[in-house]
């Protein structure tokens, strides 16, 4: 009888703990794996109290045109300068390269930019950050615009790739210092890709 009860307990939990783990949500495996760092605790951006609710962010329908080849031109002697944040943190980055790109039937330009600080961090040596506005930001996107994340190509040519854009960490929790997207990183045009402003449910 004690093993029949034990077993029943045993089951009762099994069954608990499957109902509890809920497939990752996402059209992407990149959606998905942005919404499984969001629900992890060491490491989502999120405050404590908005953890306990989130259940996803909120992307746009993945679109293949917004998946673009660039062309690189390498800028050697550019100069590091102090890239303004959301606080006093002044961080020093230089113009990696720039980038052309045809992109809804025009050409557009964005710089890519390197760190200095992390030529030196493990992992990150070929780290490149490409940030950018565009005209959805304060409308169905975050207003302060979005970033790309990117790696350093062995070509002359860089595929970027708009759906993987994510809002700063301050767009979640204010205790983030987030770089400032240079104003000459403007699109003059909606990007309808990525991921979309945060709402609190």
């Amino acid at each position: 009888m004690k093993t029949l009860f034990l077993s029943i307990i045993v089951l009762c939990c099994i069954t608990a703990c499957a109902q509890d783990k809920q497939p990752l949500l996402g059209d992407t495996d990149y959606q998905k794996s942005q919404n499984s760092k969001f629900k992890d605790a060491s490491e989502s951006p999120l405050t404590s109290k908005d953890i306990k609710t989130f259940k996803q962010l909120d992307f746009f329908k993945y679109d293949e045109s917004y998946k673009v080849e660039a062309k690189m031109e390498l800028t050697p002697n550019s100069e590091y300068f102090e890239m303004p944040t959301s606080t006093d943190r002044k961080p020093l980055y230089r113009v990696y390269a720039v980038l052309t790109f045809e992109l809804k039937g025009k050409t557009h330009q964005l710089n890519i930019y390197e760190n200095i600080d992390l030529l030196t961090t493990k992992g990150y040596e070929d780290y490149l950050f490409l940030p950018f506005i565009d005209e959805t930001n304060g409308e169905t996107t975050y207003g302060g615009g979005r970033y790309i994340e990117s790696r350093i190509p062995k070509g002359n040519t860089l595929m970027v790739d708009f759906n993987e854009a994510f809002n700063p960490y301050c767009a979640y929790n204010y205790k983030y210092s987030c770089p400032v997207v240079p104003i000459e990183n403007t699109l003059n045009l909606k990007v309808e890709a990525g991921v979309k402003a945060y709402n609190k449910h």
